[in-house]
């Protein structure tokens, strides 16, 4: 039997509770919305939220929120998913395709500075939209000190957090080279439960978005929340203009039945975590075999050193970050079509990271952004999801440590 590339966690507790949700008599926008909100306050620590039925409609909310006339820019990513570019132009705004950071495939503050300098001079760059790819986390609190709006797209990197707390030593062996984060010596978030130090993807941006979408982090089969976790002096104006949306028509609202089994998915988001750190130590240990390399999610500068209250000490210190394995990408050495033939003759699916994204489609011309392109090309996906047993897992392993 075939090991698919992705499987949604929906186990018998999610689908209890939309059962539960398709019995009431209203199964549109209502409770279970309300509920859901409240459920991932908890975990977010955010001051308002709207929940929406696709990223697409937050991301058009979030750019109409902040004022955006036609003719400006707004400054994405070449590895963004397809929607971004849709809205945009939709909106009547221009977009600014900006290069990635070859450690991380997300974009940085050099890259957004030298995509800026490099824009035709009668564009006025307003927005930034920061997508954390396949959840890894660039520095936002950098990027935002720009002074430039920051959206904060965290569809993947839910789970992901900036740990202070995390002072467990790496060992040497494990420091640089062909290692991913997720297996920096095991981090107080390996539990899935959050410190009260601990800092979530969305801390900086004016807005974010949590994708609901099959294959984001979390899923409800669709939708997605928009919220101001921002922990500027801007939080409450930010948290404001979510309030004055509040009443938008049902047709916007995330239906109960996709918001019940989000909230399990809040739930029993800890547990999940926990398996996917698991397969990814077996993967990775089949990694350091190979010839082919990980992303490494680098160190973000504190984020307090942006907050409205200044804090003592270096303020250029950098904070140890837990990945949420999301993915387990591998970029590789040799051509990227001979590694997915390899995986279809052993009945494990692989696939090409970002073939659907803005770059992966010809959206993005290779000399304008040449990491992200190369990456690209050269970047897949192994399977990595809660559902997969260890049995299933193993084999991929193999598969991993026998890549040509």
């Amino acid at each position: 039997m075939k090991i698919e590339i992705y499987s949604p966690t929906i186990r018998r507790k999610e689908m209890d509770a939309v059962l539960t949700a398709m019995v009431e008599d209203k199964i549109g926008p209502g409770e279970q919305a309300k509920f859901l909100i409240q459920t991932a306050r908890d975990k977010i620590k955010f001051d308002y939220c709207l929940a929406l039925r696709s990223p697409a409609f937050a991301l058009h909310i979030a750019l109409k929120s902040l004022n955006l006339e036609a003719g400006q820019g707004v400054l994405v990513s070449a590895l963004s998913p397809l929607y971004y570019l849709r809205v945009i132009e939709d909106l009547g705004l221009v977009p600014l395709y900006c290069d990635v950071l070859p450690s991380t495939a997300c974009i940085g503050r050099e890259t957004v500075e030298k995509a800026i300098a490099s824009k035709d001079g009668n564009l006025d760059v307003r927005c930034i939209v920061m997508h954390h790819t396949l959840g890894y986390l660039g520095d936002a609190g950098d990027i935002a000190d720009l002074g430039i709006p920051l959206i904060e797209d965290c569809s993947q990197s839910y789970g992901t957090v900036i740990n202070p707390d995390m002072d467990t030593e790496v060992p040497e062996e494990k420091q640089e080279g062909n290692t991913s984060s997720g297996q920096k010596k095991a981090d107080q978030n390996s539990s899935g439960s959050k410190g009260a130090d601990e800092i979530p993807s969305g801390y900086a941006g004016v807005f974010a978005i949590l994708g609901l979408e099959e294959r984001d982090m979390l899923t409800s089969g669709g939708g997605a929340l928009l919220y101001s976790a921002n922990r500027r002096s801007s939080r409450l104006r930010d948290s404001a203009v979510l309030r004055n949306l509040g009443e938008l028509p049902g047709e916007y609202g995330l239906p109960d039945m996709n918001a019940a089994l989000a909230v399990v998915q809040f739930r029993e988001a800890a547990k999940n975590l926990l398996k996917r750190r698991e397969i990814a130590s077996l993967y990775t240990q089949s990694i350091l075999r190979t010839r082919h390399k990980q992303f490494i999610q680098s160190d973000v500068l504190d984020p307090r050193s942006s907050s409205a209250s200044p804090v003592t000490g270096d303020v250029s210190e950098k904070l140890p970050v837990g990945y949420n394995n999301y993915a387990f990408p591998i970029i590789l050495e040799s051509g990227l079509k001979d590694i997915v033939a390899y995986g279809r003759k052993k009945d494990i699916a692989v696939e090409s990271a970002f073939a659907n994204t803005l770059i992966g489609i010809g959206k993005v011309s290779p000399e304008q952004c040449r990491e992200a392109y190369y990456l690209s090309l050269r970047t897949v996906l192994f399977p990595i999801y809660p559902r997969l047993g260890m049995t299933d897992a193993g084999k991929v392993a193999k598969l991993i440590m026998t890549l040509p």
